[in-house]
């Protein structure tokens, strides 16, 4: 997915992948860190998911101020139905239990951060995220605390907020 849709036609000077189906995942969460570390990321790319979401930092156990920079997490039944919705897997039964991710302090790092939230079904994540409180019950609300961070709307996604 993100060779064909991002690699390819960006083509950056280097692209590095988490490995999510790792034979040793809590292996993979420390490479991964240790590269973060040596090698900070220069552009983050996320969107907002259904529940409020951004990577696999989920409400409501993502930390805004997690210790860890990659872990791996367990995926409940509504972060995964939102991997159906998205097109990534075809069924509920189809998608993985579990999922690497970089946590909200890993993609906060970013020098820059673009973030993508089209549709109607991601409205009331976006109002949540731009007019609620910022916390755990909605991890993209994170956002608003970075100067260099950018969220991109169309007007379905808008379509709830007051301004």
């Amino acid at each position: 997915y993100m060779k064909q849709r991002v690699e390819s036609l960006v083509q950056p000077k280097a692209f590095h992948y988490l490995e999510g189906d790792a034979l040793l995942p809590l292996d993979e969460c420390d490479r991964y860190t240790q590269l973060l570390k040596e090698a900070p990321i220069d552009l983050c790319c996320l969107g907002v998911g259904e529940n409020g979401h951004i990577a696999f930092n989920d409400p409501p156990v993502a930390q805004l101020d997690d210790a860890h920079w990659v872990k791996l997490v367990k995926l409940d039944d509504a972060c995964k139905w939102q991997q159906v919705n998205e097109g990534h897997f075809e069924s509920l039964e189809t998608v993985p239990p579990y999922a690497l991710t970089l946590t909200i302090p890993a993609l906060c790092a970013a020098r820059r951060m673009i973030c993508l939230s089209p549709e109607t079904r991601k409205a009331k994540a976006v109002q949540a995220a731009l007019e609620g409180e910022i916390g755990a019950s909605c991890p993209a609300s994170a956002l608003r605390n970075q100067p260099q961070a950018t969220l991109y709307l169309d007007q379905d996604s808008s379509a709830l907020l007051k301004a």
